[in-house]
């Protein structure tokens, strides 16, 4: 366990995978074959969870903050996977916390939301074959590429499929951008750069410059693949544009990955999807006759033509298929004058699991990511039941956001509350652990209208707003908030800055550094009692701050104008107001 190290958030989002799909999951992980039934309970063979002799009270308190995180990242969690002991343990704190606080179950009556879920685990001996012009190569899984497969099928095989190179594979008619134009890619396999033509070109004109939009999202690129009718497609993957290392999508996309059932989730789906190394991508087009880096600054420029490789691949994957349930936590506190308006507070509880398969340490604890966000709304929780609000306020404590936000996606698609009667979300997803900031990040600055309530706060803490230092790295499209985003209801993702009171700016860039490379998604994110929670209940003071304005008021907070979710508001809330 790491002694004196601090590990803020801004670190940890300087790496956060959106990934949002940092989905490598705990291999003991209990299969539950119900896809209605919860997950089973702890075996009696893992170890009991840490005892606990703290006195808690209602204040948002340092003691109280440090004893969650304590519990929650102890190796009796076994690093939280959803499916497994650790999840049982997680969610029967949860509930007990929740309780033992006044507040009330928020799911119809019920503490938890039941999450069906498909978790697919296919060989790490899987080798993809690419012959370019009748040369073979073999990629390897981990070291060269690594693939998986969204279909929930046991076995997929893609045979001699044409390789095609399609820049960015964006289709954005409000960019006037298709890099599919004229191309049928039905059967083929597609390699795509990652982030936005913007990015590498560093050219402000392009999408949001440097700023990474929803196209830049490896989430959209493959989603847009199925669409197109690809077999499979491959993200050419490189530091920057990525915004975290190899080694993140190596051990994010090895072992279990999980999904929400197709019945669920109506996004398209590819046969086979995964990235490739840039060394890799190179290679092969080099043995095609090709120049990778000109090809790469051809495709940032408008009117870019796909350009197929004189290539064929071939994989086949063979993968265990395991239909599960994990769990939502629902808690709320009931309005006093207009109950069925609500305020969301969320964080995410879940994290990458045990692996034990990996010599040493191999409990990914997730202290930082993210029992501090789980930490954060109990504490804001018992700050509200000393003076129960006017409108509703809901604590969510979703699942699977390591898998690609799929709890908080799921809740969205069956919320307990309406979302036209949904006020904010307001998420908190890793929090500060290194002192006090002169700043606040809001990541997505700008976006909503609760940019103005969080500033009226921030001006009496003498606090200044900032964006995201690495707006790049698409941070707003990688936490449990975008999906109340993308369904319209405004969603604030706030915490604090890397401008520390003792050190500035300098020892904030330093401390994110440092949790970046030797912490985030690792084994070594556990809980550390030397912290300095100091900048931490500040942070939570501000949210719960903003959550109490939002509660006790009448307004309606909206996105700004010219943004994309404002329609899906209006149009939500005009129905509200229809008799």
């Amino acid at each position: 366990m790491p002694s004196t190290q601090v590990r803020p958030l801004l670190i940890l989002l300087a790496g956060a995978v959106a990934l949002a799909g940092c989905n490598r999951a705990s291999d003991s992980a209990a299969p539950v074959t119900s896809a209605t039934s919860a997950p089973a309970a702890a075996s009696t063979a893992t170890a009991p969870a840490p005892a606990s002799t703290h006195a808690f009270v209602p204040e948002i308190v340092a003691g109280d903050f440090s004893e969650h995180v304590r519990v929650l990242a102890s190796d009796a969690f076994e690093g939280r996977a959803p499916g497994s002991p650790g999840e049982q343990k997680t969610v029967d704190y949860l509930v007990g916390q929740f309780k033992s606080m006044g507040l009330q179950p928020g799911n119809n009556g019920e503490w938890t939301q039941v999450v069906p879920m498909t978790e697919t685990t296919s060989s790490d001996k899987t080798t993809m074959q690419v012959v370019v012009k009748g040369k073979p190569h073999t990629l390897k899984f981990g070291d060269d590429m690594v693939i998986g497969t969204r279909s929930g099928q046991k076995h997929v095989s893609v045979h001699d499929s044409d390789v095609v190179f399609v820049g960015y594979g964006v289709d954005a008619p409000e960019q006037q951008w298709n890099d599919y134009a004229g191309l049928d890619v039905k059967g083929k396999t597609v390699v795509i750069l990652v982030n936005d033509p913007g990015f590498h070109a560093n050219d402000p004109s392009l999408f949001e410059g440097r700023r990474m939009t929803w196209y830049g999202r490896w989430v959209y690129k493959f989603e847009e693949a199925a669409r197109k009718g690809a077999a499979a497609a491959l993200i050419v993957h490189d530091d920057a544009g990525a915004s975290y290392g190899w080694d993140v999508v190596r051990g994010s996309w090895s072992g279990a990955q999980f999904d929400l059932r197709a019945s669920d989730d109506p996004a398209p789906r590819l046969p086979v999807q995964g990235w490739i190394t840039g060394d890799q991508a190179k290679a092969l087009f080099a043995d095609a006759g090709l120049d990778f880096e000109k090809l790469r600054a051809a495709a940032n420029k408008r009117g870019f033509k796909a350009v197929p490789l004189d290539a064929k691949a071939s994989v086949t994957l063979d993968s265990t298929i395991v239909e599960k349930t994990s769990r939502n936590v629902v808690a709320k506190l009931p309005g006093t004058e207009r109950p069925n308006e609500a305020v969301v507070y969320l964080a995410h509880w879940d994290h990458l699991g045990k692996h034990p398969d990996e010599t040493g340490d191999n409990i990914y604890n997730g202290a930082i990511d993210n029992a501090t966000g789980v930490a954060g709304i109990l504490e804001i929780a018992g700050e509200f039941a000393k003076a129960p609000p006017k409108r509703t306020v809901m604590f969510l404590a979703v699942t699977l956001e390591e898998s690609g936000l799929l709890g908080s996606k799921y809740y969205v698609a069956h919320p307990a509350v309406p979302l036209k009667d949904t006020v904010a979300a307001i998420n908190i997803d890793a929090m500060s652990t290194f002192g006090p900031s002169k700043d606040i990040v809001v990541t997505g600055l700008g976006n909503s209208e609760l940019d103005d309530v969080l500033k009226t706060i921030a001006d009496k803490q003498g606090r200044t707003l900032h964006a995201e230092a690495t707006p790049e790295s698409g941070f707003y499209f990688r936490s449990d908030h975008f999906n109340f985003a993308k369904a319209g209801v405004p969603a604030l993702y706030a915490e604090g800055g890397e401008d520390l009171v003792e050190g500035g700016s300098a020892a904030g860039r330093k401390a994110a550094e440092d949790y970046t490379t030797a912490r985030y998604h690792k084994p070594a994110d556990e809980f550390d009692a030397n912290w300095n929670l100091q900048g931490t209940m500040q942070d939570l003071d501000t949210l719960y701050q903003v959550g109490r304005v939002l509660a006790d008021g009448t307004t309606w907070p909206n996105w700004r104008a010219g943004n994309p979710f404002r329609a899906a508001r209006d149009a939500s809330r005009e129905g509200a107001k229809t008799p």
